[in-house]
C-alpha cells in the first residue's frame, strides 16, 4: 500500500491556494470554467492529479477519447507553474540535441526532436482554443552573456540546420544582438522564428474549457492528501472527498513534496521569480526588444524577458532553493532587471510573483509508469510551455491503451535519482546549484 504525508492547504511554499498569486497573468486572465471542489466519494475510470499543462493535456485527450476522467487541483486551475511562468515558447528540450546524441544515440535524439516539433504543432492547436490565441507572439532570442559562448551558439545553430534541417534558427553576432536587445550585456546569440511567447494562464484556462466541453470533470481547490492502492484500484483522498480510480496520473510539478516517494526521488522543486513594470510608453517598450520577441540568456540561472500586450516589461530573474518566497519579490527581481536594462531605473514595478518549478538531475522530464496503473509526468525543468501539454496528452493515450510513440521514447530516457537519498538530496542539490549560479557572476 502506498501512502503519503499530508499536504497542507497552503501548499509547500506557504502560498494561499484559494486564489491565483497576484501576477500580471491573474490580473488579465478570463474567468475559469465553472467547476467545484470535490465534496463526495466517487468512482471513475481515470484520475489526474494536477491542474497544470501536463494534467490538463492528459484530461483533455482522455475526454476526447470518450474516457471518464476527473482531475483534481490543490488551487484554482493553472495555479502552479503552468499559470505563472515566463510564457516563453521554446522548441526542444532543456538539453540540446548534441547532448542527446551523445547520451542516447542519434536515432533516439532524432526521435526526441520529432517529439519537440510535434509538441510545437500541438501548441498551435491549443492556441486556437482561446479568442486571442493566448496573446502568442512569434520569435525567440537566445542571448549569450559571455563572449566565450558565442562560438558554441554558432556551432549549435549550424548543427541544427545541417543535421536536423531546422532552418528557422539562425545565429546573430555581437552587433546584431545589440540591435535586437537594447542591452550592452550580450555578445551574440541566435534567433528562432519558430519560438515566441504567450500568456500561460490563458493557455491553461483554454485547455480547461476544452476538457470540460469534452466531458472531463475538473475539481479545483481539492488537494490530494493521500493515494493508496488496494487489490483493484487506487484511492485518492481530498479534504472533503475521495476518488476511486483504476488508472491515475500524477502531474503535480514541484507542488507535491511528500505525496509520492518515487517522484520525490527524481524531481525537486526550485523557486523562480518574475516582475512586470508599470505600462511603458509604447515606443519605449518597443525599443527594448526588436520585433516583440521573447528573450532568454545563457546564464545558468536564466534571465528571461519580453514585452507584454499592454507595453510592460515582464522580467524573470533569480531563484532560491527553499520553499519560502522572499518577503519583497519586486525588490528581489529589480536588480536583475536593471543589470540588463539600466535605462529602466525609473520604471515602477506593478506586479511581482514567484513560483515553484520542478527539475530533474538531467533536466529531462520524468515520465514513467511508476507502479501498475500509476503514471508520473513531472520535471520539465523550465521548458514546459510547449512540452507539458503534449506529453500530458501522450500519457493520456498511454493510460487509455492507445499506442503513443512519444511515451515509448520518453519512458526509455535515463532517469537517475538525485544523489543523497531522502535526507541529503536537498542539501546536495542546493550546493551544486549554488555553485553553478556563482559561475554566472564570475
Amino acid at each position: 500500500m502506498l501512502t503519503s504525508r499530508s499536504i497542507e492547504r497552503a501548499g509547500p511554499s506557504g502560498e494561499d491556494t484559494r486564489r491565483h498569486p497576484e501576477s500580471w497573468y491573474a490580473a488579465t486572465a478570463p474567468q475559469p470554467p465553472a467547476a467545484n471542489a470535490l465534496r463526495e466519494s466517487v468512482i471513475t475510470e481515470y484520475c489526474v492529479v494536477g491542474g497544470g499543462f501536463a494534467g490538463l493535456g492528459a484530461a483533455l485527450r482522455l475526454a476526447q477519447s470518450g474516457k471518464e476522467v476527473r482531475l483534481i487541483e490543490a488551487g484554482p486551475i493553472g495555479w502552479g507553474a503552468s499559470g505563472r511562468n515566463g510564457g516563453q515558447v521554446h522548441i526542444g528540450w532543456n538539453k540540446e540535441q548534441p547532448w542527446l546524441e551523445k547520451h542516447l544515440g542519434k536515432p533516439a535524439a532524432h526521435a526526441m526532436w520529432d517529439i519537440a516539433l510535434a509538441a510545437r504543432a500541438n501548441l498551435d492547436t491549443l492556441l486556437a482554443l482561446d479568442p486571442d490565441h493566448c496573446e502568442f507572439r512569434p520569435g525567440h532570442i537566445h542571448a549569450d552573456h559571455k563572449r566565450g559562448f558565442v562560438a558554441e551558439t554558432r556551432a549549435h545553430v549550424a548543427h541544427m540546420r545541417e543535421e536536423y534541417g531546422y532552418d528557422a534558427l539562425r545565429a546573430v553576432d555581437g552587433d546584431e544582438i545589440r540591435t535586437l536587445v537594447a542591452s550592452a550585456n550580450y555578445h551574440g546569440g541566435s534567433v528562432d522564428a519558430g519560438g515566441g511567447h504567450l500568456h500561460p494562464l490563458k493557455l491553461a484556462l483554454g485547455m480547461a474549457r476544452a476538457a470540460v466541453a469534452a466531458g472531463a470533470k475538473l475539481h479545483p481547490h481539492s488537494p490530494c492528501l493521500s493515494i493508496e492502492r488496494d487489490s483493484k484500484a487506487w484511492r485518492i483522498t481530498t479534504p472533503q472527498g475521495a476518488i476511486r480510480a483504476h488508472k491515475v496520473l500524477m502531474a503535480t510539478g514541484g507542488y507535491a513534496k511528500g505525496l509520492l516517494g518515487e517522484v520525490d526521488a527524481h524531481v525537486l522543486p526550485i523557486n523562480n521569480y518574475i516582475a512586470t513594470t508599470a505600462p511603458l510608453d509604447p515606443a519605449r517598450a518597443a525599443a527594448l526588444i526588436a520585433g516583440n520577441r521573447a528573450v532568454s540568456d545563457s546564464r545558468f540561472v536564466v534571465y528571461y524577458f519580453r514585452v507584454t500586450s499592454d507595453h510592460r516589461l515582464l522580467f524573470g530573474g533569480g531563484e532560491s532553493y527553499s520553499y519560502a518566497m522572499p518577503a519583497d519579490i519586486a525588490g528581489f527581481v529589480r536588480p536583475h532587471m536593471l543589470r540588463i536594462f539600466p535605462q529602466l531605473h525609473d520604471a515602477a514595478i506593478d506586479h511581482a510573483w514567484g513560483g515553484t518549478l520542478a527539475i530533474t538531475p538531467q533536466r529531462l522530464p520524468y515520465v514513467r509508469e511508476v507502479q501498475p496503473n500509476l503514471w508520473a509526468c513531472n520535471g520539465f525543468s523550465g521548458v514546459g510551455v510547449v512540452l507539458a501539454p503534449y506529453l500530458g496528452a501522450a500519457l493520456g493515450e498511454a493510460m487509455a491503451g492507445i499506442e503513443s510513440a512519444a511515451f515509448e521514447s520518453l519512458r526509455r530516457l535515463p532517469a537517475p535519482r538525485f544523489p543523497g537519498g531522502p535526507l541529503l538530496r536537498w542539501p546536495t542539490m542546493v550546493a551544486a546549484l549554488s555553485f553553478f549560479a556563482l559561475r554566472d557572476r564570475l
